[in-house]
């Protein structure tokens, strides 16, 4: 009963077609309104989202340089004592380079080493990052063959190098897995231990790798 008396028609004020035309404005100017605002909340959200975007870009780039200023001061720690270091394990090297780069056009091998030290016999190609990753080992292992390419088809003094490149890995922050992958490839360990830092060498399962 309320229902049909929720939908009569009031016999005193019967619809006209001007007041049906002005329901029908005033409901498109509702509809209209209420567009204009979803839009608008549409372009704050899409310029809310930008400001996002450019912020974590920034915040990227901030990231980089600070990881990048972190990776040279590591090196800056480190080259200098991996002779010494290297020598208590049986490794003599003479010299060492940080830095050391390659950029051969003609056979289109470029490469470049943090530190390279060597002697008459061998060399190791030492990377050094703050927090290594398994990327970063995989690279290593590419960049190594990229050395040993270079040293037989030219070497630095334009003749072949026939001597055996050893690769390393140096970190700051290392989980076990990133050591063990690194191990399980070959690759000597550089890690922190107290004021100074200790070479890991690939022993036991694992075995030294020579390029």
């Amino acid at each position: 009963m309320k229902a049909a008396q929720k939908f009569a028609i009031d016999p005193n004020d019967p619809p006209t077609f001007e007041k049906v035309w002005k329901m029908f404005q005033e409901t498109d100017r509702k509809f209209q309104e209420t567009d204009r605002k979803f839009q608008e909340t549409r372009e704050q959200m899409k310029e809310e989202e930008r400001k996002l975007r450019e912020q974590m870009k920034e915040t990227d780039k901030r990231v980089g340089e600070l990881t990048n200023r972190f990776g040279d001061m590591v090196e800056h720690m480190v080259v200098p004592n991996l002779l010494a270091k290297f020598k208590t394990l049986g490794f003599t090297f003479e010299v060492a380079t940080r830095d050391y780069k390659i950029a051969d056009e003609k056979n289109g091998i470029f490469v470049e080493v943090d530190a390279f030290l060597q002697n008459g016999d061998k060399v190791m190609i030492v990377e050094i990052k703050a927090t290594p990753t398994i990327k970063d080992i995989n690279e290593q292992v590419k960049r190594m063959e990229k050395m040993r390419k270079y040293a037989d088809l030219r070497g630095a003094n334009g003749i072949r190098d026939t001597r055996k490149y050893l690769g390393a890995i140096a970190g700051v922050v290392m989980s076990d897995s990133i050591k063990n992958h690194a191990l399980k490839n070959g690759f000597f360990v550089v890690i922190p231990s107290g004021d100074t830092f200790n070479i890991i060498k690939p022993e036991g399962k694992y075995r030294i790798k020579e390029w």
